[in-house]
């Protein structure tokens, strides 16, 4: 086989696609804050792959076929991103022409092109939407959906000439669902739901609330209990939190969970900044020198929730991995009177000792995102609020801490030193619990049966804690 092309630059990711209409081949290469995109013409595949727009710090964009022209959504003097045309070819920024202007307050997340419509994914408010635009009238029609927090996506869509559009729809209590959205009518027609034996979805209530931060912006949060549940301040909480690397964690179906709902529980998912839910502003609040704000947001929810009587505020617990690990381990040494029991998935919380290794796999990508701590103050700032460099002689609530053997992104020795750490400095009686699986990468152990399994451990902590001190 002959090489195509070999991405030298290991801070890039590579992905290969096929334009809708079957005229391009493209391959795409994205680092944390740049893009480069090259196409080829699938007529003629022993030609040469031209690159689109070159690589620029703090360019992003990504390109699609529309038939008559390339089609791209871009951040070039659009922090929430546009959508421009350009010429089917290696055509200077200048030549693309706008097609959607940049909005402060909706970001523009992706668009498909179709022979009669176009669609796009933004974000406004903090839920995902989809519009459906008239490639011949321009006429503009926003697909209405029931619940007041939720999730949709446009779904796979292979074919350029066709008459519907088809996307996945979920909430916290509704499945994920198929629907078809018929262009000509703009009804949508469920096609499939992922089936739920023994669990009736309609016996559950999802919100939106908003949480004010102690800077005075507001956060959103997404909420699902059991139907019949009062506001009364007695109910426990799971609330999860990630606010890392401009990841939005939207409020999609979660089976699990209504373990917990249905003993009484409520759980919450804190929209923090550090993801992108409220658009890119919301990223960038919450990486480099302001990654204190994700901490603080999360703080500021919990406060916020058990002031409008959805918990007791002394059965309020937390959950987060990975970097939402790295978020558990911040908030247990700024408020650990807060939590009553806390869950750490391969947590990265030995943050300085990992960015000052480059030999470790994703190290130097992740300047971007954390800094760079050669830098004295970015290594200052981050040493402010590492977990591991944190932990105080102090009183920890119940920690409970899973990590793999084979986590090549977390090393397993970070949770494990984090652990002894905080066994040595915890004055309360509360366990610091440590499982390390043998078998494990960063995404947990393999299989459905495994993964359920490792669930109900982890609810089976969360249960024993709240019936601590009862």
């Amino acid at each position: 086989d002959a090489l195509v092309y070999e991405e030298k630059d290991e801070t890039f990711n590579l992905d290969l696609a096929k334009a809708r209409t079957d005229a391009f081949i493209f391959i795409a290469s994205n680092a944390t804050v740049s893009s480069e995109w090259r196409y080829l013409d699938a007529n003629k595949p022993d030609g040469k792959f031209e690159i689109f727009a070159k690589r620029e710090r703090d360019h992003e964009y990504s390109v699609a076929d529309g038939g008559d022209a390339f089609y791209v959504v871009t951040n070039w003097q659009a922090k929430n991103f546009r959508l421009m045309k350009a010429p089917r070819h290696a055509a200077k920024k200048e030549e693309w022409k706008e097609v959607i202007p940049h909005r402060k307050d909706v970001l523009l997340e992706s668009a498909s092109f179709f022979k009669s419509h176009y669609a796009v994914e933004e974000r406004e408010k903090g839920l995902t939407q989809i519009r459906v635009i008239d490639r011949k009238s321009g006429e503009l029609a926003p697909i209405q959906f029931p619940d007041p927090a939720y999730v949709v996506d446009i779904a796979t869509n292979a074919e350029y000439d066709t008459k519907f559009l088809r996307y996945s729809y979920s909430s916290l209590n509704r499945p994920a669902s198929l629907f078809d959205y018929d262009f000509a009518t703009k009804q949508s027609t469920l096609r499939k739901q992922k089936e739920t034996p023994n669990l009736d979805p309609s016996q559950y209530i999802s919100e939106r609330v908003w949480a004010p931060a102690r800077d005075g912006v507001q956060v959103p949060v997404s909420v699902v209990y059991k139907k019949g549940f009062e506001k009364n301040g007695r109910a426990p909480l799971l609330q999860y939190g990630y606010g890392s690397y401009g990841y939005s964690m939207d409020p999609d179906f979660r089976s699990s969970i209504f373990s917990l709902l249905d003993r009484g529980w409520v759980f919450a998912i804190a929209h923090i900044r550090g993801g992108s839910e409220m658009g890119r502003h919301w990223y960038e609040d919450g990486k480099l020198l302001h990654k204190r704000n994700t901490f603080n947001d999360f703080v500021d929810v919990t406060q916020a929730l058990t002031r409008e009587g959805y918990a007791d505020a002394k059965r309020v617990y937390a959950e987060g991995g990975s970097a939402g690990g790295l978020l558990m381990g911040a908030v247990l040494n700024t408020r650990p009177d807060l939590y009553h029991g806390v869950h750490a998935a391969v947590p990265f919380v030995d943050v300085i000792t990992t960015m000052l290794d480059d030999t470790i796999p994703l190290t130097t990508g992740e300047y971007d995102e954390w800094g760079n701590p050669n830098n004295k103050e970015y290594y200052r700032y981050m040493k402010s609020y590492s977990p591991y460099d944190n932990v105080e002689k102090k009183a920890y609530p119940a920690v409970f801490i899973t990590s793999g053997l084979h986590d090549s992104q977390v090393q397993y020795w970070e949770p494990t030193k984090w652990a002894a750490r905080l066994r040595q400095m915890n004055t309360s009686e509360k366990p610091i619990l440590l499982r390390t699986e043998m078998d494990a990468g960063h995404g947990g152990a393999s299989g459905r049966f495994e993964a359920l399994r490792d669930r109900a451990r982890e609810f089976a902590f969360f249960l024993w804690a709240d019936e601590q001190d009862r």
